[in-house]
């Protein structure tokens, strides 16, 4: 009864916990970090870009594989940006190329998210040997670099879209865990989840509904960092000739096949080039804004 006297008593029954935990207080989180001119830069180029890949294909002037001119022409006449390697418009496939790398950068990333934070909580609460047992497996993924595993699992399995996310995934879990595991430790500590433990409250309530909301902070700027690489670990396969669809419309194929000419119609590699830079900036500001909100800097330079 420690604890619970820790937790404090009136009339000899429980009452309250003597520590409230800060329920939700990252719900506001984000609207304070878009406070920040670098977060609201990182959410315009990501936004901007997104809006781009969804509408894309719908006002491209021609399909991704249409030929439309001799190969490698320059700007002018039916091709605004100009032909690649085998004469279809640059613009077109442009259009069409940022779909599938945010969408399997998205499941990805959210399958990684959701693991990795389950594993994290769970060794954080256990504070026993499971501790141990998750902490080193997901020392032992991390051992290996992200796109090595990504180049195996590609291999043996093929090109396919499913393989690629799961193989991030699967790379992005131990990470995830190992934040979320840091950051749930002294959370773990506090007065307030050992009132609710002394109160029966279920331990899968304890991990999401104590643990995880006094956690979101350094949660969601690990996330926007493994949405950064997972875009370019898919970038990186595709301009190996290891996309899904190797003939099809894709930011990293377009380099790939477009490199050879870039002294002659440089378009073909630089838009894909400058579009994911400008989204991997992007998340990475919009990390920064909120890590950077969560740890209270900049909180009275609000407009920076």
């Amino acid at each position: 009864m420690s604890a619970v006297k820790g937790a404090g008593e009136v009339g000899g029954g429980i009452t309250a916990p003597a520590e409230s935990p800060v329920p939700f207080r990252n719900s506001s989180l984000i609207f304070r970090a878009l406070r920040l001119w670098r977060t609201r830069i990182g959410a315009a180029l990501v936004g901007a870009l997104v809006l781009l890949a969804i509408i894309g294909p719908y006002v491209a002037p021609y399909g991704p594989s249409v030929p439309v001119g001799e190969p490698n022409s320059t700007p002018g006449g039916n091709a605004v940006l100009g032909t690649d390697y085998l004469g279809q418009d640059v613009l077109s496939r442009f259009l069409y190329g940022g779909r599938g790398i945010l969408v399997m950068a998205v499941i990805a990333t959210a399958i990684g998210l959701i693991v990795g934070v389950a594993i994290g909580l769970v060794a954080a609460y256990a504070r026993n040997a499971l501790d141990d047992v998750l902490m080193r497996g997901m020392d032992v993924i991390m051992a290996f670099p992200q796109i090595m595993l990504a180049l195996v699992a590609v291999a043996v399995v093929g090109p396919q879209a499913w393989v690629i996310v799961v193989a991030i995934a699967l790379t992005t879990v131990p990470r995830i865990a190992r934040v979320a595991r840091g950051a749930a430790q002294p959370v773990v500590e506090r007065d307030f989840i050992a009132c609710s433990e002394a109160m029966g409250v279920p331990r899968w309530r304890i991990l999401f509904g104590e643990l995880l909301p006094n956690t979101l902070g350094p949660l969601m700027v690990e996330a926007s960092l493994r949405m950064t690489y997972s875009i370019g670990v898919i970038a990186a396969l595709a301009f190996l000739g290891l996309a899904p669809d190797p003939n099809g419309a894709n930011w990293g194929t377009m380099i790939q096949q477009n490199q050879i000419a870039l002294s002659v119609q440089p378009w073909g590699a630089v838009m894909p080039i400058i579009a994911i830079a400008l989204l991997t900036m992007g998340t990475g500001l919009i990390g920064d804004g909120i890590a950077r909100t969560a740890a209270g800097i900049d909180r009275s330079r609000s407009a920076e």
